[in-house]
């Protein structure tokens, strides 16, 4: 119990110090998020991953809280999508290469054992799926932090109920992390996760999440999943079908995200925040209590419709104006028939 709270405390602390001297390096060799109207460093993942890597890592070295098998190689894992965040953020590497790459990261700690081969592949492509939906979240101020805290609490709890003590100490250090890093992420952020940290903090979130439903029923487990990932399927599954209705490439970057839409309703950027992290908390507490067996499976699949149908509505939402070069070749169309009929 003390380790916990220091180990907590240890890595709050050193994670809000770590953003603090990232950030200038960061904006001196221009690493910064340029979807943004003002200069936002990334980068800010190292504060994340660093002080989780280090904190749960002394805790396993020392043999005060150590991690237990399965526990350590799911960190390793994700100190190696964290690299290939960091590479995507220096390089902007595009986003079929993040999921391949952090599919090959999950193929890696996904307990085929327990699973079996074809729930496994799932299981991986469900892992890789989240991490990159993590990376969406980082297009709004403290969105990803807040989601990324309530989620680790959920899994962490989930992974008490069975007794998966290292795996808990893991989830309480990101956590711990995560609240650091939002005293410089919350609006007007001063520095964003970046790639390096949201691929981080979704992958071990959704590793550990699928590694806590080990032994369980597959049907329930898919529910508990999402509704412990709620917020960020949500934003995947609105980006693609708005995407694709519009008739734009699914992987162009856009404003066309959860809090993007939100936003137009009216909300502030702190509001769209604590409305996407309600959100979070809601289907994360479902996940939990389906879990642990307090409701039915129901409440899983209450949580789904719930999701599809703020998603359809949120669809209306107008989010994409008029192309610059469509508008200024109409405007030459428009004055050249003008000539020819003067």
């Amino acid at each position: 119990m003390l380790y916990g709270i220091a180990a907590a405390t240890t890595a709050l602390l050193f994670a809000a110090v770590l953003a603090a001297l990232i950030r200038p390096l960061a904006l001196r060799l221009g690493l910064v998020d340029r979807r943004r109207a003002r200069p936002v460093p990334v980068l800010g993942g190292f504060a994340v991953v660093g002080a989780t890597c280090l904190v749960a890592g002394a805790g396993d070295w020392t043999g005060v809280a150590p991690l237990g098998a399965g526990v350590g190689e799911l960190l390793i894992a994700g100190g190696a999508v964290s690299l290939l965040g960091l590479v995507a953020d220096v390089w902007r590497l595009k986003t079929r290469f993040l999921l391949v790459g952090t599919a090959v990261a999950a193929a890696c700690v996904v307990p085929y054992g327990e699973f079996g081969v074809a729930e496994g592949l799932l299981g991986v492509g469900w892992i890789a799926f989240v991490a990159v939906a993590f990376k969406g979240l980082d297009h709004a101020d403290g969105l990803a932090g807040t989601v990324g805290v309530i989620t680790a609490f959920g899994v962490g709890a989930c992974a008490t109920a069975e007794v998966m003590d290292g795996l808990a100490v893991l989830l309480s250090v990101l956590a711990a992390a995560l609240t650091g890093f939002l005293m410089h992420n919350w609006h007007p952020a001063r520095i964003a996760l970046g790639a390096t940290g949201s691929l981080f903090a979704g992958f071990v979130l959704a590793a550990a999440a699928l590694i806590t439903r080990t032994g369980h029923d597959p049907v329930a487990s898919a529910g508990v999943l999402f509704a412990l990932t709620g917020v960020a399927s949500a934003d995947v599954l609105l980006v693609v079908l708005s995407r694709l209705l519009a008739g734009r490439p699914v992987l162009r970057q856009g404003p066309d995200h959860l809090a993007h839409r939100l936003r137009r309703l009216g909300l502030t950027p702190p509001g769209a925040t604590v409305v996407l992290g309600v959100a979070a908390f809601a289907g994360v507490l479902v996940g939990v209590l389906v879990h642990g067996g307090w409701i039915g499976r129901t409440g899983a699949t209450c949580v789904a419709c719930v999701t599809v149908s703020v998603v359809l509505l949120l669809l209306r939402v107008p989010v994409y104006g008029a192309r610059r070069g469509s508008s200024l070749e109409s405007t030459q169309v428009s004055g050249h028939l003008r000539v020819r009929n003067g």
